[in-house]
């Protein structure tokens, strides 16, 4: 692919000198940063202009529906030259990396954890009538983890299309849930705790606005951070979903013709080319 070739300096140009420069960076990882069917999975060509990035002070944050384990496991296998400021793991908790470590923010997990808990005994007796909906329907599965005692894999969109439509209008009359979608999963949640207002939080504690913030994603879960309320600048990899490219675009964002970190890379000297130092 003639973006691997591709090797730009990210150092920007000079521009308006009004242009805020980003100070946040904030990333889906699987289909956005990284793919399962390149090699490697993310593109050199990425981690370089992220590293740059990274020595200019920008905070790159990780922001993902996978939990801690599994990123780690992904960031391992890609062999990533470099490592996220912070990640954002199922879709919520905070962590920031610290030497060779990353520390859980207790105060914003503490806080999730306990919301979460009390939202999810509230609809604990409606959950058998849900999962017998969706049963007697469709072949799909259905099962709890530690982060949601609704968790949906269907057997293809279509059928995730239609379930989604049911739960999301139960959940109309359940303050504070929501159904969190990424492709044919889904899982219950609470409607304060997503990718957006993760970011909003780290952003908050560095002191950061909206405006110096640049936020890339590729599918529905990503929507809530590509938001102008929660970043200005916003990027779409060509294979992201209808959905997400038609408000990447909508809020004057960047959608790429190249997939999954190549695309990225692209929004990025694209976004960036214009900023002063």
């Amino acid at each position: 692919m003639g973006a691997r070739k591709r090797d730009a300096c990210a150092r920007p140009a000079a521009g308006n000198p009004m242009t805020p420069l980003i100070k946040i960076l904030s990333t889906d990882f699987d289909g956005t940063l990284h793919s399962e069917h390149e090699d490697p999975p993310v593109p050199v060509h990425l981690q370089k202009l992220i590293a740059r990035l990274q020595a200019r002070g920008v905070k790159w944050v990780i922001n993902t529906g996978r939990d801690l384990s599994a990123l780690m496991e992904g960031i391992a296998r890609a062999e990533l030259s470099i490592l996220p400021d912070y990640v954002v793991v199922v879709e919520r908790e905070i962590y920031r990396h610290h030497e060779s470590r990353f520390i859980a923010d207790e105060d914003w997990n503490g806080r999730c954890t306990k919301e979460h808990a009390t939202l999810f005994a509230s609809i604990r007796a409606d959950l058998p009538g849900l999962i017998d909906w969706v049963e007697k329907r469709f072949i799909a599965t259905v099962y709890s983890d530690p982060y949601s005692p609704f968790c949906l894999i269907a057997g293809h969109n279509h059928d995730a299309d239609a379930i989604l439509a049911h739960l999301e209008t139960y959940s109309q009359g359940v303050p504070n849930l929501t159904v969190v979608r990424n492709d044919v999963y889904a899982r219950f949640s609470h409607r304060a705790y997503n990718k957006g207002t993760a970011l909003a939080e780290i952003s908050r504690q560095l002191d950061v606005g909206p405006e110096h913030i640049l936020a890339a994603g590729d599918h529905f879960n990503d929507l809530p951070m590509l938001s102008r309320e929660h970043a200005h600048r916003l990027v779409a990899p060509a294979n992201a979903v209808p959905a997400v490219k038609e408000v990447v675009r909508k809020l004057g964002g960047f959608v790429s013709d190249l997939p999954w970190g190549h695309g990225v890379a692209r929004g990025l000297e694209s976004l960036l080319a214009g900023e002063s130092d």
